[in-house]
């Protein structure tokens, strides 16, 4: 930014901007930093059994250990790889269909009360079934991961493209456009922001879904890691995958955030 076409009080309100979004990021780290120490020395003064809880210092050599025999790597690509389809796949599902019951009153007059239904079922319950229907492989994760979320953004998509102003849709009418100008000109345009806000959501519901998905129907991943480390109690296992899945939705999210900036800087 530059500094020369700003008054005193502008600059001195943007340093102190600056010096409090530090301050955030010092707290953040110091929050971490207190509970890594306080997990720890507990842990080695036996107020806490490490065996249950394990310590990061043992984290630590189980992270080392799983990562120079290549087996702790292979799961989290395997993770991410079934995230990021079943992110894409509910995506573009979600905006297809949405355009569709847009174009066609008919159809989503027909199909709103399933969709509510399907929107609140415990998707937990399908996966049983897609293992039955199409066997344990990463297909039926893959779906698993969608079902947490596609039904929810079509709903949401849907409620953004009806409540885009009338009157900038009887503009495109009044000149003669058809229904496919008001989609690329008004519809769409006006549900960008909308649909970067559902990718915010959607990238933690599919990871939570795959999750769900590998517990049940997976021999890789870190869902499998956790169930069959609790099943053997390997929990320097269960709990540091359960870490690794934090830092992994942190940073799907934390990409997102990033095309989200720079759509807001770029509009």
């Amino acid at each position: 930014m530059n500094h020369n076409h700003l008054s005193a009080a502008q600059i001195a309100y943007v340093n102190a901007h600056k010096v409090h979004k530090i301050k955030i990021q010092l707290y953040r780290f110091g929050i971490l930093f207190l509970f890594l120490v306080l997990w720890e020395g507990s842990t080695r003064m036996g107020l806490v059994d490490d065996f249950i809880f394990s310590s990061p210092s043992k984290l630590l050599l189980c992270f080392c250990r799983m990562t120079k025999e290549n087996t702790l790597f292979y799961h989290i690509v395997i993770t991410l790889a079934e995230t990021l389809i079943s992110f894409f796949l509910v995506m573009v599902t979600s905006l297809l269909v949405t355009i569709l019951l847009w174009y066609s009153k008919t159809l989503t007059e027909t199909l709103d009360p399933y969709l509510v239904v399907l929107n609140s079922l415990p998707k937990s319950a399908l996966a049983p079934l897609l293992i039955v229907w199409l066997g344990a492989n990463y297909k039926t994760i893959i779906l698993t991961g969608m079902s947490v979320a596609i039904f929810g953004t079509i709903l949401n998509l849907y409620i953004g493209f009806r409540e885009v102003d009338p009157e900038k849709l009887k503009l495109i009418q009044t000149l003669g456009g058809s229904k496919n100008h008001a989609l690329l000109k008004v519809i769409l345009p006006a549900n960008l922001v909308n649909i970067i806000g559902l990718m915010k959501s959607n990238i933690g519901l599919c990871l939570v879904g795959v999750i769900i998905g590998e517990f049940i129907a997976s021999k890789c991943g870190l869902g499998y890691l956790i169930i069959y480390g609790s099943q053997i109690f390997k929990l320097d296992w269960v709990i540091l995958s359960i870490l690794i899945l934090c830092i992994i939705a942190m940073g799907l999210y934390g990409a997102i955030r990033i095309l989200e900036k720079w759509y807001q800087k770029h509009m």
